[in-house]
């Protein structure tokens, strides 16, 4: 029904910047984390998103219909590790440390995480008011009706 596809469209926002406020958490969390199961630290995660498109028929010309591809929210098309080299501190008494004394530590900077999560934070809210409006608008057309 053509009177959700705002709600649809913001909930599909919804989810993915709570998907980011997660990856973004568990960069913060891993800010220390010098050994993965990988090897080596632990490298920073950036989520991709991408328009999710949806098939609709164009009734503008109903003799000559065709397929469109149209805007119908945001998705996750992967989540993306960093290419970044890690930095390197000296603690030649750490479990990991090198031969020289140096440990690779995570290539994350806590201020732009948290840049980021203010980011996500406020396009979440924004998305809950659209969904809150649209909400509301429904209810005054069905009031009209």
């Amino acid at each position: 029904m053509a009177l959700f596809n705002g709600i649809d469209i913001s909930s599909s926002g919804l989810t993915a910047q709570r998907l980011r406020m997660d990856v973004i958490s568990n960069n913060i969390a891993n800010v220390n984390t010098t050994r993965t199961s990988d090897g080596g630290p632990y490298r920073r995660k950036m989520p991709v998103f991408a328009a999710r498109l949806k098939k609709e028929m164009d009734n503008a010309n109903n003799l000559n219909s065709r397929d469109a591809n149209i805007g119908n929210g945001v998705e996750v098309s992967e989540i993306r590790k960093s290419n970044q080299q890690p930095k390197l501190m000296y603690k030649p008494n750490h479990p990991d440390a090198d031969e020289n004394g140096y440990v690779q530590m995570p290539n994350i900077n806590i201020v732009s995480e948290m840049t980021d999560m203010i980011s996500a934070s406020r396009a979440y809210e924004a998305n809950v008011t659209a969904v809150n409006t649209s909400k509301e608008m429904v209810k005054s057309a069905l009031q009209i009706g």
